[in-house]
């Protein structure tokens, strides 16, 4: 069905994807604490957390740079690899993975073009939609880079951890 590969890459996604929809039901103040007032232990979990989350984002910034690639070229080549049942992306869906404006998306391709990471072909159902797909040099990057972020998730397993809900003494609205 899924090489392992694709599947620890789809893991990755997912995982990120909690992390995302969880600090954006926290930020977003849909965690409800009426009149609570945070804790020592509630800081010290966020601070955790966040202590562990940008220890991986350092370890993605300086494995990444090391392979000749930016964090968001990774981050790019990552998204077109991991984008659900096909094997390329529209700038439009790689705007929302990265959570960036579309002009933004449109200079990033352009770059990774300009090293022979990916290239663009038009919609074929949707003239107006641009198609970003992976070369064989963007294959093999990252291919490489995955497996190394992968690892490196591997070892922090049971160390890098979302926080639950009852650790931010919180409740669900």
């Amino acid at each position: 069905m899924f090489s392992a590969e694709k599947k620890v890459t789809i893991e990755i996604i997912y995982h990120a994807m909690i992390h995302y929809k969880y600090l954006k039901y926290f930020f977003n103040g849909l965690l409800k604490m009426p009149g609570k007032r945070l804790q020592k232990p509630e800081f010290e979990t966020l601070s955790t957390f966040r202590y562990q989350l940008r220890r991986f984002l350092r370890f993605s910034e300086e494995i990444t740079r090391q392979h000749g690639v930016t964090h968001l070229q990774y981050l790019l080549l990552l998204h077109i690899k991991g984008y659900p049942e096909r094997e390329w992306a529209t700038i439009g869906e790689l705007s929302e993975r990265l959570q960036a404006k579309h002009h933004g998306v449109v200079a990033l391709v352009t770059r990774c073009e300009n090293m022979g990471l990916v290239f663009r072909v038009q919609g074929k159902n949707d003239r107006r939609a641009v198609e970003v797909h992976l070369t064989p040099l963007g294959e093999k990057t990252i291919n490489k880079l995955a497996r190394l972020h992968r690892d490196e998730l591997m070892k922090l397993q049971g160390i890098f951890q979302v926080p639950d809900l009852q650790e931010l003494g919180a409740d669900i609205a």
